[in-house]
């Protein structure tokens, strides 16, 4: 397929659909870069000619419409699902195999099935659905901006989540990633059970510390 697109729009899914794919999921990621938590990815397949006020790349989307967006998207999506890869499997892949298991783990879980895929500027080798690989796609793709915002807000709120479980971290703040407030944070406890151990300020703390368990381990 050929072809470009300057601006949010649905002629990635029109030209998939021209080539006879019926069913073209979106996906895309959030939590590539913090120092905690999980990789999340969605997949996301709209209806044709899908259009939704405010949708764009969740990172130029502020968190109240990211939140009306995430209830839009649910409702009125022909599918959706959500797969994530742990900090562990994170430690053990590398970040950006984490994520392919993630985008894989929510298009495997999808309750329809696609025959095409767009990604955000990753492919999944390990499937054999078609797929086509966008640079910047969150910001071209609506499909892989939907993706963009169930990730975004589902990490989000599972950030939260671990808020209540190591409320020392503050992750409600800055959801993991590497905030000086978070930096200094993690400095004063150590690591806790969700940070990332293979990224460099938590095994500059681990190495300070003298311990690979950390005094922040989970409690």
């Amino acid at each position: 397929m050929t072809g470009a697109c300057v601006e949010l729009t649905d002629c990635f899914e029109a030209e998939a659909r021209r080539c006879g794919y019926r069913l073209v999921a979106g996906t895309d990621e959030a939590g590539r870069g913090p120092l905690a938590g999980p990789v999340v990815a969605a997949a996301v397949i709209l209806p044709r000619r899908c259009v939704m006020r405010g949708l764009d790349d969740s990172k130029q989307v502020a968190e109240a419409e990211r939140e009306r967006l995430y209830e839009e998207i649910t409702r009125r999506a022909l599918a959706l699902s959500v797969g994530q890869a742990t900090a562990q499997e994170i430690d053990r892949l590398n970040i950006l195999e984490a994520t392919r298991l993630a985008m894989v783990r929510a298009i495997q879980t999808l309750p329809l099935q696609p025959d095409f895929l767009l990604l955000d500027a990753v492919s999944l080798p390990g499937l054999s659905v078609p797929q086509r690989s966008i640079i910047k796609g969150d910001g071209l793709s609506v499909t892989i901006a939907a993706a963009s915002i169930i990730a975004k807000v589902t990490r989000d709120r599972l950030m939260l989540e671990y808020h209540r479980r190591f409320p020392q971290y503050h992750f409600h703040v800055h959801k993991g990633y590497p905030t000086p407030e978070h930096l200094r944070l993690l400095a004063k406890h150590g690591p806790c059970a969700i940070h990332r151990r293979s990224f460099r300020p938590v095994l500059e703390t681990v190495a300070l510390s003298g311990s690979a368990g950390g005094h922040g381990a989970d409690r």
